[in-house]
């Protein structure tokens, strides 16, 4: 890890001499969030590299360190602390400043910032986002895929223009619309033993067979565990995963079966070696919704895509 350190400016230099970049000071709010250079460059869809040239001639604009580097992140100094909390306030301002430009313009353009859940970027979005862009060619979407919990936590902290997850008890403060239907279904290896239980199983009759997780502590497998412990099981799978394609493949290997979106199925389980099985569960009949901070007006970039994506 390379060290930087900051040139102290000359007590008698003016410091009205000091050309501040916005961006640069929106990198540096995403570090001093994240505790990382590599978290938030990735947050900010920038190489690591180019985001640390950032703070090197941030930290040279300012004549001090902003930052204490270790190989265990970083961590603020005095004079970071000053900057992060500015910086904050700043952006907030910066953002509502293009808000009210856009909202003068004749065209719908800008950039909406989105985060889905796994099953919506899988399932429904694609489609609805190819159609939205041939009908707002001026309008870039910057696409997160992120568990449920961090598409609410995304928009309430207005890290997110847009949101897609599972429909819940949203907090106050966001807005909902109806997006898809995405049940849980079950999937195993053609001729498993439940392909004879014919049209549909319970969750206490998957719950006999070896199952794969998939994300685990994210919302479904959270979900599984809870439902286990309902029934005075355990949900304990023997292998865990990160995506659904690689639960699929867990399954055609004949490793386990598996619970997942039914979005998730059709996409990754429709041929022949797999069976999917319908989840015969009230709580497997899951609502995806399109969620957004309660603005009004919203800016029109953003209530273009709700329009546009909400089912």
């Amino acid at each position: 890890m390379r060290y930087h350190r900051a040139t102290r400016r000359s007590p008698k230099e003016p410091f009205l001499n000091i050309r501040l970049d916005s961006y640069s000071l929106r990198l540096f709010v995403a570090v001093a969030k994240t505790c990382s250079i590599a978290r938030a460059a990735e947050q900010e869809h920038i190489a690591p590299s180019a985001l640390s040239r950032r703070l090197a001639d941030l930290e040279h604009a300012f004549g001090t360190s902003l930052l204490i580097r270790s190989p265990r992140g970083v961590a603020l100094t005095d004079a970071g602390r000053v900057v992060f909390e500015r910086g904050l306030q700043i952006d907030d301002e910066l953002q509502g400043l293009v808000r009210e430009v856009q909202e003068h313009g004749d065209d719908i353009r800008g950039t909406v910032r989105l985060y889905a859940n796994m099953s919506a970027v899988v399932g429904f979005l694609p489609e609805r986002l190819s159609r939205f862009r041939a009908q707002y060619p001026g309008v870039r979407i910057s696409l997160h895929e992120v568990d449920t919990r961090d598409v609410i936590r995304a928009c309430l902290d207005d890290r997110a223009d847009v949101g897609v997850g599972v429909a819940g008890a949203g907090p106050s403060g966001l807005d909902s619309w109806p997006f898809a239907s995405d049940p849980l279904w079950v999937v195993v290896p053609t001729g498993h033993a439940l392909c004879e239980e014919g049209g549909a199983v319970h969750f206490e009759q998957v719950l006999e067979y070896p199952v794969i997780g998939v994300h685990q502590g994210g919302a479904l497998d959270m979900m599984l565990h809870e439902r286990a412990e309902a029934m005075q099981r355990r949900f304990a799978p023997e292998v865990s995963v990160s995506s659904f394609d690689a639960v699929c493949r867990m399954v055609e290997a004949g490793l386990g079966i598996a619970v997942i979106p039914q979005s998730a199925a059709s996409a990754y389980a429709g041929s022949a070696p797999f069976a999917r099985i319908r989840l015969a569960e009230p709580w497997a009949v899951r609502e995806l919704c399109v969620y957004a901070l309660r603005r009004t007006p919203q800016l029109r970039s953003v209530q273009a895509l709700i329009d546009s994506i909400s089912g």
